[in-house]
Protein backbone atom coordinates (compact mmCIF):
# COMPACT_ATOMS: atom_id res chain seq x y z
CA UNK A 1 0.00 0.00 0.00
CA UNK A 2 1.06 3.01 -0.43
CA UNK A 3 1.89 5.76 2.08
CA UNK A 4 -0.76 8.39 1.74
CA UNK A 5 -0.20 10.33 5.50
CA UNK A 6 1.68 13.37 4.39
CA UNK A 7 -1.30 13.76 1.57
CA UNK A 8 -3.74 16.58 2.33
CA UNK A 9 -7.49 15.79 2.84
CA UNK A 10 -9.28 17.49 -0.29
CA UNK A 11 -12.96 17.15 -1.47
CA UNK A 12 -12.65 14.28 -3.66
CA UNK A 13 -14.92 12.65 -6.40
CA UNK A 14 -15.06 10.32 -9.02
CA UNK A 15 -17.18 9.33 -12.10
CA UNK A 16 -17.48 5.41 -13.68
CA UNK A 17 -19.66 4.23 -16.03
CA UNK A 18 -20.33 1.17 -18.02
CA UNK A 19 -23.05 -1.15 -20.03
CA UNK A 20 -24.91 -4.41 -19.85
CA UNK A 21 -25.69 -5.46 -23.02
CA UNK A 22 -28.56 -7.88 -23.80
CA UNK A 23 -31.47 -8.99 -25.81
CA UNK A 24 -34.03 -6.18 -25.96
CA UNK A 25 -36.50 -8.50 -24.76
CA UNK A 26 -34.33 -8.93 -21.66
CA UNK A 27 -34.28 -5.24 -21.28
CA UNK A 28 -38.21 -5.07 -21.48
CA UNK A 29 -38.84 -7.37 -19.07
CA UNK A 30 -36.36 -5.48 -16.41
CA UNK A 31 -38.37 -2.70 -17.35
CA UNK A 32 -41.71 -4.54 -16.78
CA UNK A 33 -40.56 -5.93 -13.34
CA UNK A 34 -40.94 -9.72 -14.97
CA UNK A 35 -37.43 -11.06 -13.89
CA UNK A 36 -38.07 -13.88 -11.32
CA UNK A 37 -35.28 -12.61 -8.86
CA UNK A 38 -37.24 -9.45 -8.54
CA UNK A 39 -36.39 -5.47 -9.72
CA UNK A 40 -33.28 -5.82 -11.03
CA UNK A 41 -32.61 -1.87 -11.27
CA UNK A 42 -33.01 -0.93 -7.63
CA UNK A 43 -31.23 -4.48 -6.55
CA UNK A 44 -28.12 -3.74 -8.60
CA UNK A 45 -28.08 -0.22 -7.14
CA UNK A 46 -27.82 -1.58 -3.47
CA UNK A 47 -25.05 -3.62 -4.36
CA UNK A 48 -22.97 -1.23 -6.28
CA UNK A 49 -23.49 1.03 -3.51
CA UNK A 50 -22.27 -1.52 -1.21
CA UNK A 51 -19.44 -2.52 -3.30
CA UNK A 52 -18.12 0.86 -3.43
CA UNK A 53 -18.11 0.87 0.47
CA UNK A 54 -16.00 -2.52 0.56
CA UNK A 55 -13.71 -1.39 -2.10
CA UNK A 56 -10.71 -1.66 -0.03
CA UNK A 57 -11.49 -5.38 0.80
CA UNK A 58 -11.60 -6.24 -2.56
CA UNK A 59 -9.02 -4.60 -4.72
CA UNK A 60 -5.82 -5.88 -2.50
CA UNK A 61 -3.89 -2.30 -1.80
CA UNK A 62 -6.81 0.03 -1.87
CA UNK A 63 -6.44 1.92 1.26
CA UNK A 64 -10.70 1.81 3.08
CA UNK A 65 -11.94 5.21 2.60
CA UNK A 66 -14.58 6.97 4.88
CA UNK A 67 -17.40 7.84 1.74
CA UNK A 68 -18.96 10.39 1.90
CA UNK A 69 -21.48 9.59 -0.84
CA UNK A 70 -22.31 7.04 -3.37
CA UNK A 71 -24.88 7.44 -5.79
CA UNK A 72 -25.20 4.68 -8.34
CA UNK A 73 -27.97 4.96 -11.58
CA UNK A 74 -29.22 2.26 -14.04
CA UNK A 75 -30.72 3.50 -17.17
CA UNK A 76 -32.37 0.65 -19.12
CA UNK A 77 -32.66 1.46 -23.30
CA UNK A 78 -34.81 -0.99 -24.57
CA UNK A 79 -34.85 -0.49 -27.85
CA UNK A 80 -31.06 -0.54 -28.12
CA UNK A 81 -30.86 -3.66 -25.88
CA UNK A 82 -28.74 -2.46 -23.10
CA UNK A 83 -29.01 -1.25 -19.42
CA UNK A 84 -26.39 1.42 -18.89
CA UNK A 85 -24.83 2.61 -15.25
CA UNK A 86 -23.02 5.02 -13.93
CA UNK A 87 -21.77 5.46 -10.15
CA UNK A 88 -20.62 8.96 -8.94
CA UNK A 89 -18.63 8.43 -5.48
CA UNK A 90 -17.37 11.30 -2.86
CA UNK A 91 -15.10 11.95 -0.25
CA UNK A 92 -12.86 13.52 1.64
CA UNK A 93 -9.21 12.81 2.65
CA UNK A 94 -6.03 12.01 1.04
CA UNK A 95 -6.50 9.75 -1.83
CA UNK A 96 -9.04 9.17 -4.54
CA UNK A 97 -12.30 7.14 -4.88
CA UNK A 98 -11.84 6.16 -8.68
CA UNK A 99 -11.73 2.77 -7.41
CA UNK A 100 -14.69 2.99 -5.98
CA UNK A 101 -16.45 4.19 -8.84
CA UNK A 102 -15.27 2.01 -11.00
CA UNK A 103 -15.89 -1.15 -8.41
CA UNK A 104 -19.56 0.03 -8.02
CA UNK A 105 -20.27 -0.03 -11.61
CA UNK A 106 -18.64 -3.67 -12.04
CA UNK A 107 -20.67 -5.24 -9.27
CA UNK A 108 -23.83 -3.29 -10.09
CA UNK A 109 -23.35 -4.72 -13.97
CA UNK A 110 -22.36 -8.21 -12.28
CA UNK A 111 -25.51 -7.76 -10.50
CA UNK A 112 -27.77 -7.27 -13.72
CA UNK A 113 -26.21 -10.11 -15.34
CA UNK A 114 -26.70 -12.47 -12.60
CA UNK A 115 -30.77 -11.46 -12.28
CA UNK A 116 -31.27 -12.11 -16.03
CA UNK A 117 -28.93 -14.89 -16.53
CA UNK A 118 -31.98 -17.42 -16.63
CA UNK A 119 -33.52 -15.98 -19.27
CA UNK A 120 -30.63 -14.42 -21.60
CA UNK A 121 -27.48 -16.19 -21.20
CA UNK A 122 -26.19 -13.75 -24.18
CA UNK A 123 -25.86 -10.87 -21.66
CA UNK A 124 -22.69 -8.91 -22.38
CA UNK A 125 -20.57 -6.77 -19.72
CA UNK A 126 -18.52 -4.00 -20.69
CA UNK A 127 -17.65 -0.48 -21.56
CA UNK A 128 -16.37 0.01 -17.98
CA UNK A 129 -14.21 3.18 -17.41
CA UNK A 130 -13.96 6.26 -15.75
CA UNK A 131 -15.69 9.13 -16.87
CA UNK A 132 -14.07 12.19 -14.69
CA UNK A 133 -12.72 12.71 -11.35
CA UNK A 134 -11.84 15.92 -9.03
CA UNK A 135 -9.49 16.79 -6.06
CA UNK A 136 -6.15 16.23 -5.02
CA UNK A 137 -2.80 17.34 -6.43
CA UNK A 138 -3.60 16.47 -9.86
CA UNK A 139 -6.97 18.18 -9.82
CA UNK A 140 -9.38 17.18 -12.13
CA UNK A 141 -9.59 15.09 -15.45
CA UNK A 142 -12.38 14.10 -17.82
CA UNK A 143 -12.12 11.52 -20.96
CA UNK A 144 -12.53 13.13 -23.75
CA UNK A 145 -15.76 11.64 -25.18
CA UNK A 146 -15.32 12.75 -28.65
Amino acid sequence: MVDVSAKPATAREAVARGTVRMAGATVQAIVDGAIAKGDVLAVARIAGIQAAKRTGELIPLCHPLAITAVAVELRPAVAEGRVDIEARVKTTGPTGVEMEALTAVSVAALTVYDMVKGIDRGVVIGDILLVEKSGGRSGPWRRDEG
